[in-house]
């Protein structure tokens, strides 16, 4: 992660939880929840914002790093450890995170194409598939 990302995501973090959520500027209105996962390394928690859909009780989240070649560093951290933080709006829960796999996948990847049809393209752009992560909360 570049020092301007990192810069960036520090900003809208802190924005997030001072305003109980909401977010102003080009991520008004914007399904974004903040998901912290432990460093696969370092043992250290990472907060990262990121956006979400609602799949009934579920919450997914999408590794597609903008379409980068590589999958972000928050994937491969709960890939190692499953257990993570979710904030969303005002609430803060513990969640089990879980990659999708096969069918489940492709059928949660089509149904959120319907609204975001830019991760279609992110996929491409990165020559892989974009993990679907469902975060089930505990």
């Amino acid at each position: 992660m570049t020092d301007d990302l990192r810069d960036f995501n520090s900003h809208l973090i802190e924005e997030f939880r001072a305003n109980d959520g909401k977010l102003s500027g080009q991520f008004e209105n914007s399904p974004i929840l903040l998901l912290t996962t432990t460093g696969a390394r370092t043992g250290l928690g990472h907060t990262t914002p990121m956006m979400y859909r609602i799949d009934d009780e579920r919450l997914l989240v999408f590794a597609s790093n903008a379409g980068a070649v590589k999958a972000p560093d928050w994937y491969h951290n709960l890939v190692v450890n499953e257990k993570v933080t979710v904030e969303i709006g005002e609430e803060t829960f513990v969640a089990i995170a879980t990659v999708a796999e096969g069918e489940e996948r492709e059928r949660l990847f089509a149904e959120t194409l319907v609204n975001y049809p830019f991760f279609a393209d992110h996929e491409r752009k990165a020559g892989r598939e974009i993990p679907v992560v469902i975060l089930d909360r505990r």
